[in-house]
């Protein structure tokens, strides 16, 4: 198996247990909470991890098809996957806090130099899988 595809298929696991157990909070909120919903954060958390994990098996098929080098398809995989990672983790931690339904309410790093970064290294690292795709596949 490609190191690219082994890497995106770990990460897939990992990010669909985190949802499954992201669930679990989810739910255990909205029982307790007066109008049954989860903390906004909780409920973006879950989602974010369901969303990525499904991600991740484009990640995969595209790596398979990729004609690149395997260390330019790892670097293209991993761009993503650690700022899906690094999203659900602030999505996690905004829900544990509980103090904001928006975290774009104060600018600071996160919020937009890090926004900028984690949008280049995502639409990056897929725009080079997807440029193999095209090339071995259609060129």
């Amino acid at each position: 198996m490609k190191a690219s595809v082994l890497v995106a298929t770990a990460a897939c696991g990992v990010f669909f247990l985190t949802a499954l157990l992201l669930g679990v909070w989810k739910w255990r909120a909205m029982l307790s909470a007066p109008d049954h919903l989860a903390p906004h954060y909780v409920d973006t958390a879950h989602r974010a991890a369901l969303l990525y994990s499904f991600a991740c098996l484009v990640l995969i098929h595209f790596a398979e098809l990729s004609p690149f080098a395997e260390p330019v398809n790892v670097a293209a995989v991993s761009f993503p996957l650690v700022f899906f990672a690094v999203a659900i983790a602030t999505y996690i931690q905004l829900g544990w806090r509980d103090t904001t339904d928006n975290a774009f309410e104060r600018r600071d790093f996160s919020t937009t130099t890090g926004v900028m970064v984690l949008s280049v290294s995502e639409i990056g690292g897929f725009a080079v899988l997807l440029a193999g795709f095209v090339l071995s596949q259609l060129g």
